[in-house]
Protein backbone atom coordinates (compact mmCIF):
# COMPACT_ATOMS: atom_id res chain seq x y z
CA UNK A 1 0.00 0.00 0.00
CA UNK A 2 1.16 3.60 -0.81
CA UNK A 3 1.55 5.59 1.73
CA UNK A 4 0.54 9.56 1.42
CA UNK A 5 1.86 11.77 3.51
CA UNK A 6 -1.47 13.40 4.10
CA UNK A 7 -2.83 10.40 5.53
CA UNK A 8 -0.28 10.66 8.46
CA UNK A 9 -2.04 13.49 9.29
CA UNK A 10 -5.39 12.60 9.09
CA UNK A 11 -4.62 9.47 11.46
CA UNK A 12 -3.20 12.23 13.89
CA UNK A 13 -6.32 14.27 13.97
CA UNK A 14 -8.47 11.16 14.08
CA UNK A 15 -6.84 9.78 17.40
CA UNK A 16 -6.88 13.52 18.62
CA UNK A 17 -11.11 13.04 18.31
CA UNK A 18 -10.98 9.75 19.34
CA UNK A 19 -8.89 10.41 22.71
CA UNK A 20 -11.58 13.37 24.04
CA UNK A 21 -14.18 10.51 23.75
CA UNK A 22 -12.79 8.38 27.22
CA UNK A 23 -13.28 12.02 29.03
CA UNK A 24 -15.68 14.33 30.61
CA UNK A 25 -16.91 16.20 27.72
CA UNK A 26 -19.76 18.10 29.50
CA UNK A 27 -20.99 16.57 32.51
CA UNK A 28 -20.16 12.85 33.81
CA UNK A 29 -18.67 9.99 31.10
CA UNK A 30 -21.04 7.13 30.62
CA UNK A 31 -18.67 4.31 31.25
CA UNK A 32 -19.28 2.62 27.88
CA UNK A 33 -17.16 5.90 26.27
CA UNK A 34 -14.39 4.54 28.52
CA UNK A 35 -13.57 1.66 25.44
CA UNK A 36 -12.67 4.10 23.35
CA UNK A 37 -9.47 4.59 24.92
CA UNK A 38 -8.55 1.03 23.98
CA UNK A 39 -8.05 2.21 20.49
CA UNK A 40 -8.03 6.00 20.31
CA UNK A 41 -4.10 6.37 20.12
CA UNK A 42 -3.68 3.20 17.21
CA UNK A 43 -4.18 6.23 14.76
CA UNK A 44 -0.94 8.38 15.65
CA UNK A 45 1.18 5.58 16.32
CA UNK A 46 0.40 3.83 12.83
CA UNK A 47 0.92 7.38 11.30
CA UNK A 48 4.34 8.16 13.02
CA UNK A 49 5.21 5.00 12.27
CA UNK A 50 4.02 5.72 8.82
CA UNK A 51 5.83 9.06 8.33
CA UNK A 52 9.11 7.49 9.64
CA UNK A 53 9.21 4.48 7.31
CA UNK A 54 10.44 6.93 3.98
CA UNK A 55 10.99 10.63 2.92
CA UNK A 56 13.06 13.13 4.33
CA UNK A 57 13.39 14.67 7.95
CA UNK A 58 11.59 11.12 9.38
CA UNK A 59 11.91 12.34 13.04
CA UNK A 60 11.17 15.91 13.13
CA UNK A 61 7.70 14.88 10.57
CA UNK A 62 7.39 11.89 13.61
CA UNK A 63 7.54 14.79 16.28
CA UNK A 64 5.30 17.42 13.89
CA UNK A 65 2.75 14.49 13.27
CA UNK A 66 1.98 14.01 17.10
CA UNK A 67 2.52 17.20 18.71
CA UNK A 68 -0.31 18.35 16.20
CA UNK A 69 -2.65 15.54 17.91
CA UNK A 70 -1.40 16.63 21.46
CA UNK A 71 -2.66 20.24 20.55
CA UNK A 72 -5.61 19.20 19.29
CA UNK A 73 -6.35 17.28 22.05
CA UNK A 74 -5.40 19.54 25.13
CA UNK A 75 -7.67 22.34 23.40
CA UNK A 76 -10.50 20.40 23.36
CA UNK A 77 -10.08 18.49 26.75
CA UNK A 78 -8.89 21.73 28.32
CA UNK A 79 -11.29 23.75 26.53
CA UNK A 80 -12.88 25.03 30.25
CA UNK A 81 -9.61 27.09 30.37
CA UNK A 82 -11.23 29.86 27.66
CA UNK A 83 -14.49 29.96 29.67
CA UNK A 84 -12.67 30.50 32.86
CA UNK A 85 -10.76 33.01 31.67
CA UNK A 86 -13.61 34.79 29.69
CA UNK A 87 -16.10 34.49 32.57
CA UNK A 88 -14.11 34.97 35.65
CA UNK A 89 -11.04 36.17 34.77
CA UNK A 90 -12.30 39.06 33.19
CA UNK A 91 -10.10 38.83 30.14
CA UNK A 92 -11.34 39.78 26.47
CA UNK A 93 -12.23 36.78 23.70
CA UNK A 94 -9.10 36.98 21.68
CA UNK A 95 -7.01 36.81 24.89
CA UNK A 96 -8.77 34.11 26.79
CA UNK A 97 -8.68 32.18 23.64
CA UNK A 98 -5.11 32.77 23.42
CA UNK A 99 -4.33 31.38 26.91
CA UNK A 100 -6.01 28.33 25.86
CA UNK A 101 -4.11 27.99 22.73
CA UNK A 102 -0.45 28.66 24.26
CA UNK A 103 -1.58 26.12 26.77
CA UNK A 104 -2.17 23.24 24.51
CA UNK A 105 0.99 24.33 22.60
CA UNK A 106 3.28 23.93 25.70
CA UNK A 107 1.80 20.42 26.99
CA UNK A 108 1.45 19.66 23.43
CA UNK A 109 4.99 19.00 23.38
CA UNK A 110 4.88 15.54 25.40
CA UNK A 111 2.93 14.11 22.28
CA UNK A 112 5.69 15.64 19.81
CA UNK A 113 8.17 13.82 22.24
CA UNK A 114 6.36 10.64 21.90
CA UNK A 115 6.08 10.61 18.19
CA UNK A 116 9.84 11.63 18.33
CA UNK A 117 10.83 9.12 20.44
CA UNK A 118 8.62 6.32 18.34
CA UNK A 119 10.07 7.98 15.10
CA UNK A 120 14.06 7.12 16.29
CA UNK A 121 12.90 3.53 17.41
CA UNK A 122 11.28 2.38 14.17
CA UNK A 123 14.39 4.08 12.45
CA UNK A 124 16.90 2.60 14.34
CA UNK A 125 15.75 -0.31 15.84
CA UNK A 126 13.21 -1.41 13.52
CA UNK A 127 9.19 -1.18 13.88
CA UNK A 128 9.16 -4.01 16.47
CA UNK A 129 10.63 -2.48 18.94
CA UNK A 130 8.97 1.25 18.13
CA UNK A 131 5.65 -0.59 19.36
CA UNK A 132 7.24 -2.51 22.66
CA UNK A 133 8.64 1.13 24.02
CA UNK A 134 5.31 2.97 23.35
CA UNK A 135 3.60 2.30 26.64
CA UNK A 136 7.03 2.75 28.21
CA UNK A 137 8.15 5.83 26.30
CA UNK A 138 3.93 6.86 27.00
CA UNK A 139 4.43 6.75 30.81
CA UNK A 140 7.60 8.64 31.30
CA UNK A 141 6.12 11.32 29.50
CA UNK A 142 3.15 11.38 32.06
CA UNK A 143 5.73 11.27 34.70
CA UNK A 144 7.42 14.44 33.02
CA UNK A 145 3.98 16.03 32.87
CA UNK A 146 3.31 15.45 36.37
CA UNK A 147 7.00 16.88 37.57
CA UNK A 148 8.02 18.89 34.96
CA UNK A 149 5.13 21.29 33.62
CA UNK A 150 2.93 20.17 36.74
CA UNK A 151 -0.07 19.68 34.84
CA UNK A 152 -0.81 16.48 34.61
CA UNK A 153 -4.54 16.89 33.87
CA UNK A 154 -6.78 13.51 32.17
CA UNK A 155 -4.04 11.62 32.19
CA UNK A 156 -5.05 8.46 29.73
CA UNK A 157 -5.19 5.71 33.11
CA UNK A 158 -8.09 7.77 34.25
CA UNK A 159 -10.40 6.99 31.57
CA UNK A 160 -10.76 3.61 33.12
CA UNK A 161 -11.62 5.20 36.87
CA UNK A 162 -15.19 3.04 36.20
CA UNK A 163 -13.18 -0.17 35.60
CA UNK A 164 -13.18 -2.24 38.27
CA UNK A 165 -10.51 -4.43 36.53
CA UNK A 166 -8.22 -1.80 35.14
CA UNK A 167 -8.50 0.21 38.22
CA UNK A 168 -7.23 -3.03 40.41
CA UNK A 169 -3.95 -1.52 39.15
CA UNK A 170 -4.00 1.69 40.50
CA UNK A 171 -2.98 0.79 43.71
CA UNK A 172 0.33 -1.10 42.69
CA UNK A 173 1.11 1.04 39.72
CA UNK A 174 -1.04 4.38 39.86
CA UNK A 175 -2.59 5.56 37.12
CA UNK A 176 0.30 5.44 35.29
CA UNK A 177 -0.16 1.24 35.02
CA UNK A 178 -3.57 1.53 33.63
CA UNK A 179 -2.10 4.22 30.92
CA UNK A 180 0.63 1.83 30.21
CA UNK A 181 -1.90 -1.08 29.61
CA UNK A 182 -3.92 1.10 27.22
CA UNK A 183 -1.13 2.04 25.30
CA UNK A 184 0.22 -1.52 24.89
CA UNK A 185 -2.90 -2.65 23.35
CA UNK A 186 -3.12 0.36 21.05
CA UNK A 187 0.59 -0.21 19.98
CA UNK A 188 -0.53 -4.23 19.93
CA UNK A 189 -3.66 -2.99 17.46
CA UNK A 190 -1.16 -1.49 14.91
CA UNK A 191 1.29 -4.83 14.95
CA UNK A 192 -1.93 -7.05 14.58
CA UNK A 193 -3.32 -5.83 11.72
CA UNK A 194 0.66 -5.23 10.18
CA UNK A 195 -0.73 -6.40 7.19
CA UNK A 196 -3.16 -3.70 6.05
CA UNK A 197 -1.08 -0.85 7.27
CA UNK A 198 1.85 -1.90 5.27
CA UNK A 199 4.25 -3.51 8.20
CA UNK A 200 4.48 -6.81 6.58
CA UNK A 201 2.08 -9.90 5.47
CA UNK A 202 -0.77 -9.91 8.27
CA UNK A 203 -2.01 -13.54 6.69
CA UNK A 204 -3.34 -16.39 9.24
CA UNK A 205 -1.40 -15.66 11.76
CA UNK A 206 -2.48 -12.25 11.62
CA UNK A 207 -6.22 -12.57 11.60
CA UNK A 208 -5.72 -14.68 14.91
CA UNK A 209 -4.16 -12.23 16.68
CA UNK A 210 -6.50 -9.67 15.63
CA UNK A 211 -9.22 -12.08 17.46
CA UNK A 212 -7.40 -12.75 20.27
CA UNK A 213 -6.69 -9.17 20.67
CA UNK A 214 -10.34 -8.18 20.45
CA UNK A 215 -11.43 -10.95 22.88
CA UNK A 216 -8.78 -9.99 25.57
CA UNK A 217 -9.95 -6.03 25.35
CA UNK A 218 -13.63 -7.58 25.26
CA UNK A 219 -12.72 -8.89 28.67
CA UNK A 220 -10.87 -5.88 30.10
CA UNK A 221 -13.17 -3.68 29.12
CA UNK A 222 -16.36 -5.06 30.23
CA UNK A 223 -15.30 -4.20 33.83
CA UNK A 224 -16.48 -0.85 33.25
CA UNK A 225 -20.06 -2.73 33.05
CA UNK A 226 -20.27 -4.30 36.12
CA UNK A 227 -20.70 -3.32 39.55
CA UNK A 228 -17.44 -3.27 41.88
CA UNK A 229 -17.88 -6.42 44.22
CA UNK A 230 -15.91 -5.03 47.53
CA UNK A 231 -17.15 -4.24 50.14
CA UNK A 232 -17.08 -0.52 51.77
CA UNK A 233 -18.37 -0.44 55.41
CA UNK A 234 -19.28 2.67 56.87
CA UNK A 235 -18.75 3.87 60.27
CA UNK A 236 -19.44 7.69 61.06
CA UNK A 237 -20.79 10.41 59.34
CA UNK A 238 -19.90 13.70 58.28
CA UNK A 239 -21.75 16.76 56.81
CA UNK A 240 -20.48 18.25 53.82
CA UNK A 241 -22.09 21.95 53.27
CA UNK A 242 -22.37 23.28 49.77
CA UNK A 243 -22.80 26.97 50.20
CA UNK A 244 -22.55 27.38 46.42
CA UNK A 245 -21.19 30.98 46.49
CA UNK A 246 -20.73 33.51 43.65
CA UNK A 247 -17.02 32.83 42.84
CA UNK A 248 -17.18 36.10 41.04
CA UNK A 249 -18.27 37.95 44.78
CA UNK A 250 -15.61 40.20 46.01
CA UNK A 251 -17.06 41.86 49.01
CA UNK A 252 -16.72 41.44 52.74
CA UNK A 253 -20.15 40.16 53.81
CA UNK A 254 -19.91 43.99 55.13
CA UNK A 255 -23.88 45.25 54.71
CA UNK A 256 -26.08 45.11 57.45
CA UNK A 257 -26.37 41.75 58.77
CA UNK A 258 -25.00 39.73 56.64
CA UNK A 259 -22.15 38.06 58.12
CA UNK A 260 -24.76 37.48 60.78
CA UNK A 261 -26.71 35.79 58.15
CA UNK A 262 -24.39 33.82 56.50
CA UNK A 263 -23.36 32.63 59.98
CA UNK A 264 -26.83 31.42 60.39
CA UNK A 265 -27.06 29.55 57.59
CA UNK A 266 -23.79 27.56 58.69
CA UNK A 267 -25.08 26.61 61.41
CA UNK A 268 -28.44 25.74 60.54
CA UNK A 269 -26.55 23.42 57.47
CA UNK A 270 -24.07 21.72 60.17
CA UNK A 271 -27.21 20.50 62.07
CA UNK A 272 -28.65 19.02 58.76
CA UNK A 273 -28.18 15.33 59.25
CA UNK A 274 -31.51 14.13 57.66
CA UNK A 275 -31.28 15.01 54.15
CA UNK A 276 -32.17 13.21 50.36
CA UNK A 277 -29.08 12.38 48.69
CA UNK A 278 -28.17 11.10 45.21
CA UNK A 279 -26.84 7.55 45.33
CA UNK A 280 -24.33 7.69 42.71
CA UNK A 281 -22.96 10.46 40.98
CA UNK A 282 -25.10 13.47 40.07
CA UNK A 283 -26.86 13.86 36.39
CA UNK A 284 -26.28 10.04 35.76
CA UNK A 285 -29.55 9.05 36.42
CA UNK A 286 -28.91 7.56 39.73
CA UNK A 287 -31.64 7.26 42.55
CA UNK A 288 -31.96 9.44 45.10
CA UNK A 289 -32.53 8.41 48.98
CA UNK A 290 -32.75 9.50 52.25
CA UNK A 291 -30.70 9.12 55.38
CA UNK A 292 -32.05 7.58 58.09
CA UNK A 293 -33.42 9.83 60.71
CA UNK A 294 -33.96 9.51 64.61
CA UNK A 295 -35.68 12.17 66.87
CA UNK A 296 -32.24 12.70 68.87
CA UNK A 297 -29.28 11.69 66.41
CA UNK A 298 -25.65 11.70 67.67
CA UNK A 299 -24.03 14.60 66.83
CA UNK A 300 -21.83 13.77 63.72
CA UNK A 301 -17.90 12.79 63.47
CA UNK A 302 -17.20 16.49 61.02
CA UNK A 303 -18.35 19.00 59.97
CA UNK A 304 -16.41 20.62 56.44
CA UNK A 305 -16.90 23.93 54.80
CA UNK A 306 -15.07 23.87 51.58
CA UNK A 307 -12.83 26.01 49.61
CA UNK A 308 -15.05 29.46 48.62
CA UNK A 309 -15.00 32.89 48.54
CA UNK A 310 -16.18 33.39 51.79
CA UNK A 311 -14.55 36.28 53.43
CA UNK A 312 -12.91 33.86 56.34
CA UNK A 313 -9.69 35.05 57.69
CA UNK A 314 -7.94 32.96 60.34
CA UNK A 315 -6.59 36.10 62.62
CA UNK A 316 -10.14 37.76 62.50
CA UNK A 317 -11.37 37.41 65.94
CA UNK A 318 -14.90 37.42 63.99
CA UNK A 319 -14.54 34.19 62.13
CA UNK A 320 -13.02 32.34 65.24
CA UNK A 321 -15.18 33.43 67.46
CA UNK A 322 -17.67 32.35 64.58
CA UNK A 323 -15.84 28.86 64.24
CA UNK A 324 -15.77 28.19 67.54
CA UNK A 325 -19.67 28.32 68.48
CA UNK A 326 -20.30 26.35 65.49
CA UNK A 327 -18.13 23.67 66.22
CA UNK A 328 -19.68 23.37 70.11
CA UNK A 329 -23.25 24.16 68.86
CA UNK A 330 -23.03 20.93 66.18
CA UNK A 331 -20.87 18.81 68.97
CA UNK A 332 -18.38 18.15 65.93
CA UNK A 333 -15.33 18.66 65.12
CA UNK A 334 -15.02 21.23 62.20
CA UNK A 335 -12.85 21.50 59.14
CA UNK A 336 -13.35 25.33 57.49
CA UNK A 337 -11.70 26.76 54.26
CA UNK A 338 -10.23 29.99 54.89
CA UNK A 339 -6.89 32.37 54.44
CA UNK A 340 -4.26 31.38 56.94
CA UNK A 341 -1.69 33.96 58.23
CA UNK A 342 2.23 33.68 58.96
CA UNK A 343 4.66 36.08 59.69
CA UNK A 344 7.79 35.65 57.70
CA UNK A 345 11.06 36.75 59.41
CA UNK A 346 12.91 36.40 56.62
CA UNK A 347 10.53 38.95 54.32
CA UNK A 348 9.67 40.63 57.25
CA UNK A 349 5.98 40.63 56.07
CA UNK A 350 3.20 38.68 57.08
CA UNK A 351 2.43 35.89 54.15
CA UNK A 352 -1.09 34.48 53.26
CA UNK A 353 -1.93 30.89 52.69
CA UNK A 354 -4.94 29.09 51.27
CA UNK A 355 -5.45 26.87 54.54
CA UNK A 356 -7.67 24.42 55.99
CA UNK A 357 -8.34 25.49 59.85
CA UNK A 358 -9.30 22.36 62.20
CA UNK A 359 -11.73 22.94 65.36
CA UNK A 360 -12.62 20.71 67.86
CA UNK A 361 -15.60 19.74 68.96
CA UNK A 362 -15.45 22.23 71.95
CA UNK A 363 -14.46 25.11 70.04
CA UNK A 364 -10.90 24.75 69.82
CA UNK A 365 -8.45 25.22 66.75
CA UNK A 366 -6.79 22.46 66.84
CA UNK A 367 -4.52 22.80 63.81
CA UNK A 368 -3.87 24.11 59.94
CA UNK A 369 -3.17 22.90 57.04
CA UNK A 370 -1.41 25.10 54.16
CA UNK A 371 -2.49 24.39 50.78
CA UNK A 372 1.06 23.19 49.29
CA UNK A 373 0.34 22.83 45.45
CA UNK A 374 -1.22 26.16 44.56
CA UNK A 375 -2.72 27.08 41.36
CA UNK A 376 -0.67 28.90 38.91
CA UNK A 377 -1.98 32.13 37.37
CA UNK A 378 -5.10 31.59 39.94
CA UNK A 379 -3.19 31.58 43.62
CA UNK A 380 0.21 33.38 42.26
CA UNK A 381 2.22 34.34 39.25
CA UNK A 382 5.17 31.79 38.28
CA UNK A 383 8.23 33.65 37.50
CA UNK A 384 6.84 36.94 38.67
CA UNK A 385 9.81 38.90 37.31
CA UNK A 386 8.96 37.40 33.61
CA UNK A 387 5.27 37.71 33.89
CA UNK A 388 5.67 41.17 35.30
CA UNK A 389 2.14 41.89 32.86
CA UNK A 390 0.25 39.22 34.56
CA UNK A 391 -1.52 41.03 37.21
CA UNK A 392 -2.12 43.59 34.33
CA UNK A 393 -4.21 41.32 32.78
CA UNK A 394 -6.56 40.44 35.25
CA UNK A 395 -6.47 41.59 38.48
CA UNK A 396 -7.58 38.61 40.29
CA UNK A 397 -4.22 36.57 40.67
CA UNK A 398 -3.70 35.97 44.13
CA UNK A 399 -0.29 36.15 45.81
CA UNK A 400 -0.34 33.29 47.95
CA UNK A 401 2.55 31.59 49.91
CA UNK A 402 2.53 27.61 49.24
CA UNK A 403 2.73 25.19 52.96
CA UNK A 404 5.12 23.07 53.57
CA UNK A 405 4.10 20.25 55.51
CA UNK A 406 1.65 17.51 54.50
CA UNK A 407 0.27 17.35 58.20
CA UNK A 408 -1.85 14.45 59.38
CA UNK A 409 -4.91 15.97 61.90
CA UNK A 410 -5.88 13.50 64.81
CA UNK A 411 -9.50 14.52 65.38
CA UNK A 412 -12.16 12.96 67.73
CA UNK A 413 -15.15 11.18 66.78
CA UNK A 414 -18.39 11.65 68.62
CA UNK A 415 -18.10 8.59 69.82
CA UNK A 416 -14.84 9.13 71.61
CA UNK A 417 -12.40 7.39 69.44
CA UNK A 418 -9.51 9.17 67.81
CA UNK A 419 -8.86 9.49 63.90
CA UNK A 420 -6.59 10.40 61.50
CA UNK A 421 -7.41 12.66 58.45
CA UNK A 422 -5.41 14.03 55.49
CA UNK A 423 -6.80 17.59 54.12
CA UNK A 424 -6.19 18.49 50.17
CA UNK A 425 -7.43 21.15 48.75
CA UNK A 426 -8.85 21.90 45.73
CA UNK A 427 -5.83 21.48 42.31
CA UNK A 428 -3.76 19.32 45.08
CA UNK A 429 -6.29 16.39 44.25
CA UNK A 430 -4.42 15.95 40.48
CA UNK A 431 -1.37 15.04 42.12
CA UNK A 432 -1.27 11.31 43.07
CA UNK A 433 2.52 11.10 44.31
CA UNK A 434 1.41 14.13 46.99
CA UNK A 435 -1.99 12.80 47.99
CA UNK A 436 -0.62 9.43 48.47
CA UNK A 437 1.83 11.21 51.43
CA UNK A 438 -1.01 12.13 53.58
CA UNK A 439 -2.13 7.99 54.06
CA UNK A 440 1.81 7.19 54.69
CA UNK A 441 2.01 9.23 57.24
CA UNK A 442 -1.00 7.97 58.72
CA UNK A 443 -4.48 8.98 57.12
CA UNK A 444 -7.37 6.71 57.73
CA UNK A 445 -9.64 9.38 55.31
CA UNK A 446 -9.13 12.05 53.31
CA UNK A 447 -10.95 15.00 53.03
CA UNK A 448 -10.71 17.26 49.66
CA UNK A 449 -12.03 20.96 49.99
CA UNK A 450 -12.38 22.38 46.59
CA UNK A 451 -14.02 24.94 44.72
CA UNK A 452 -15.21 23.87 41.07
CA UNK A 453 -17.22 27.19 40.41
CA UNK A 454 -14.44 28.41 38.18
CA UNK A 455 -15.31 26.05 35.77
CA UNK A 456 -19.24 26.51 35.10
CA UNK A 457 -21.25 23.24 33.04
CA UNK A 458 -17.77 22.58 31.58
CA UNK A 459 -15.93 18.93 31.24
CA UNK A 460 -13.61 20.20 34.27
CA UNK A 461 -15.51 19.36 37.47
CA UNK A 462 -16.52 15.94 36.30
CA UNK A 463 -12.82 15.56 35.01
CA UNK A 464 -11.54 16.68 38.74
CA UNK A 465 -14.01 14.35 40.17
CA UNK A 466 -12.78 11.51 38.54
CA UNK A 467 -8.86 12.10 39.24
CA UNK A 468 -9.92 12.71 42.74
CA UNK A 469 -12.27 9.01 42.41
CA UNK A 470 -8.76 7.80 41.20
CA UNK A 471 -6.90 8.93 44.36
CA UNK A 472 -9.12 6.98 46.78
CA UNK A 473 -8.70 3.76 44.48
CA UNK A 474 -4.80 4.55 44.54
CA UNK A 475 -4.46 4.88 48.68
CA UNK A 476 -7.94 2.54 49.30
CA UNK A 477 -9.22 5.61 51.45
CA UNK A 478 -12.48 7.12 51.77
CA UNK A 479 -12.29 10.52 50.35
CA UNK A 480 -15.07 13.19 51.61
CA UNK A 481 -15.02 15.55 48.81
CA UNK A 482 -16.56 19.43 50.23
CA UNK A 483 -17.23 21.43 47.19
CA UNK A 484 -18.50 25.43 46.87
CA UNK A 485 -21.16 24.44 44.35
CA UNK A 486 -20.81 20.52 43.32
CA UNK A 487 -19.48 17.81 43.11
CA UNK A 488 -20.00 17.60 47.04
CA UNK A 489 -19.44 13.64 47.35
CA UNK A 490 -18.51 10.39 49.17
CA UNK A 491 -16.06 8.57 47.38
CA UNK A 492 -15.22 5.18 48.46
CA UNK A 493 -12.22 3.35 48.58
CA UNK A 494 -12.62 1.91 45.48
CA UNK A 495 -13.72 4.86 43.65
CA UNK A 496 -17.08 4.79 43.84
CA UNK A 497 -19.71 7.58 44.35
CA UNK A 498 -21.74 6.47 47.28
CA UNK A 499 -23.22 9.81 47.96
CA UNK A 500 -23.71 13.38 46.64
CA UNK A 501 -26.39 16.52 45.92
CA UNK A 502 -26.65 18.20 43.06
CA UNK A 503 -24.82 20.79 41.70
CA UNK A 504 -25.03 24.77 42.00
CA UNK A 505 -27.69 24.58 45.08
CA UNK A 506 -26.82 25.29 48.35
CA UNK A 507 -27.36 22.08 50.41
CA UNK A 508 -25.72 19.53 52.83
CA UNK A 509 -24.89 15.95 52.27
CA UNK A 510 -24.61 13.31 55.61
CA UNK A 511 -22.26 11.59 54.34
CA UNK A 512 -21.37 8.19 55.56
CA UNK A 513 -17.69 6.57 55.90
CA UNK A 514 -15.36 4.24 57.29
CA UNK A 515 -11.77 4.74 58.44
CA UNK A 516 -8.56 2.50 56.92
CA UNK A 517 -5.26 2.23 57.87
CA UNK A 518 -3.73 -0.38 55.51
CA UNK A 519 -1.47 1.01 53.34
CA UNK A 520 -0.80 0.08 49.56
CA UNK A 521 2.26 -0.54 47.39
CA UNK A 522 1.72 2.91 45.46
CA UNK A 523 1.07 4.65 49.03
CA UNK A 524 4.45 3.63 50.38
CA UNK A 525 6.65 4.04 47.39
CA UNK A 526 4.63 5.93 44.96
CA UNK A 527 5.75 6.58 41.14
CA UNK A 528 8.26 3.41 41.32
CA UNK A 529 6.46 2.00 38.39
CA UNK A 530 6.28 5.28 36.40
CA UNK A 531 10.19 5.91 37.42
CA UNK A 532 10.87 1.91 35.56
CA UNK A 533 9.11 2.77 32.71
CA UNK A 534 10.99 5.81 32.31
CA UNK A 535 13.97 4.06 32.79
CA UNK A 536 13.41 1.26 30.36
CA UNK A 537 12.37 4.16 27.77
CA UNK A 538 16.11 6.20 28.30
CA UNK A 539 17.82 2.52 27.81
CA UNK A 540 15.98 2.08 24.83
CA UNK A 541 16.17 5.33 23.41
CA UNK A 542 20.01 5.38 24.29
CA UNK A 543 20.21 2.24 22.37
CA UNK A 544 18.68 3.80 19.06
CA UNK A 545 20.87 6.94 19.22
CA UNK A 546 23.86 4.56 19.70
CA UNK A 547 23.42 3.08 16.48
CA UNK A 548 22.27 6.13 15.32
CA UNK A 549 26.19 7.35 15.80
CA UNK A 550 27.32 4.31 14.27
CA UNK A 551 25.78 4.77 11.35
CA UNK A 552 27.33 8.40 11.26
CA UNK A 553 30.55 7.42 11.66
Amino acid sequence: MQHKSWMSWAAAVLSAGLLELPFPLAGPMPPWRSIFAWFALAPLIWGVLRAAESGKRPLRRGFLIAYVCGVLWYAGNCYWIYDTMLIHGGLPPAISVLILLLFSLVLGGYFGLFGLFIALLRRRLGVGWALIAAPFLWAALELAAARVTSVPWDQLGYSQVDNRFMAALAPWTGAYGVSFVLVAVNAAWVASLGGQFGFGERGLRGTLQTVALCLGIGVLASGSFHGALQDAPTTATAILIQPNLDVDTTGYWLGPGEWDQHMADFRRFAAEQCNTYIAGIPQTGAPTAETACTPNPAPPDLVAWPESPAPFFEQEPRFKSAMSAIARASGAPLIVNGIGSDFDAAAGASVDHVSAMVYSADGNQTGRYDKIHLVPWGEYVPFPKLFFFARKLTGKVSNFTPGTVRTVFHVQSANGQMHRYGIFICYEAVFADEVRQFARNGAEVFVNLSDDGWYGDTSAPWQHLNMARMRAIENRRWILRDTNDGVTAAIDPYGRVRQSIPRHKADVLPAQFGFRDDVTFYTEHGDVFAWLCTAVAVVLLAGALSRLQLKLK
